[in-house]
């Protein structure tokens, strides 16, 4: 059976599905087309529910779970691993209601996170997350939200932390941040949806016990080349709940969503969103 798969070039997500996708591991007969993308735009692809199994972001998942159902195995949840707020001035967090902000995207859960810490900082303009330092340096925006990589490379290019959302999240809720998700169409059977969650546990298990053997995938698509980086990457958004959401990984999801719902920035859920 031959699905379309998609995710991210980040190397959090190419560790994750190195093995799959280049036959490492026992696929149970699935077979990928594969989709590589920025986030935001797998966000996008996923409104349109054309995909079969996706990564996607948190606050995007909110607005199509009536076509997708979450899987426990894939995610991007943790602690000290959320979006920063970054500027090129020193600028205060009382300040950032009267910023124009760089985001990496409307439906990421970076822009959600935002917005429920500063619902009155409305002024943003979307940059795919790897053009927002150059956007400040160049000082066309006043701050920028960055994500992945570059919460290591901020500091070398003389740029200043306002706010770390991850942080905002953790003291309110004391709960690990729900960043982006693995999702399978919910025209798939029951027993499709279980045999992809396996193969995508069993993936990320492999490549724990053989780290080496995703390294050349990995750089083949890291925005960022150095080893040491990549490493500290997916020691930030590979973990535990990578592995299994459990019952933490999904109390924080459906807080997310309750604190979300509380300010007005996401569509009521009405399904069951767990496989």
């Amino acid at each position: 059976m031959k699905l379309t798969l998609g995710f991210s070039t980040c190397p959090n997500d190419t560790f994750i599905f190195d093995a799959a996708v280049h036959n490492k591991i026992d696929t149970e007969g699935l077979s990928f087309d594969l989709i590589l993308a920025d986030v935001e735009e797998l966000n996008a692809k996923a409104f349109d529910a054309n995909i079969d199994i996706t990564k996607l972001s948190y606050h995007a998942y909110a607005h199509v779970s009536n076509n997708y159902i979450l899987l426990n195995s894939g995610s991007a949840l943790g602690n000290n691993n959320g979006p920063l707020l970054i500027s090129k001035r020193k600028i205060y967090p009382d300040e950032v209601n009267d910023l124009k902000i760089g985001i990496p995207g409307k439906y990421t859960t970076a822009n959600l996170l935002l917005s429920i810490a500063y619902p009155k900082a409305i002024n943003k303009t979307e940059y795919i997350f790897s053009d927002i330092e150059a956007a400040l340096l160049d000082q066309e925006i006043d701050a920028g939200l960055i994500i992945h990589e570059n919460r290591f490379t901020y500091k070398e290019r003389g740029l200043n932390k306002i706010i770390d959302l991850g942080e905002f999240w953790e003291n309110k809720t004391r709960m690990p941040i729900p960043l982006g998700g693995i999702v399978i169409n919910r025209k798939h059977s029951k027993e499709t949806q279980q045999k992809v969650e396996r193969v995508i546990r069993r993936s990320l298990e492999f490549a724990y016990k053989n780290p080496a053997e995703s390294l050349a995938f990995i750089k083949q698509y890291a925005q960022e080349m150095d080893i040491e980086i990549m490493k500290k990457h997916i020691d930030l958004y590979v973990n535990q709940y990578s592995i299994d959401l459990g019952e933490t990984g999904k109390n924080a999801i459906n807080i997310l969503y309750k604190e979300a719902l509380k300010n007005n920035l996401i569509p009521q859920i009405n399904n069951n969103i767990f496989v």
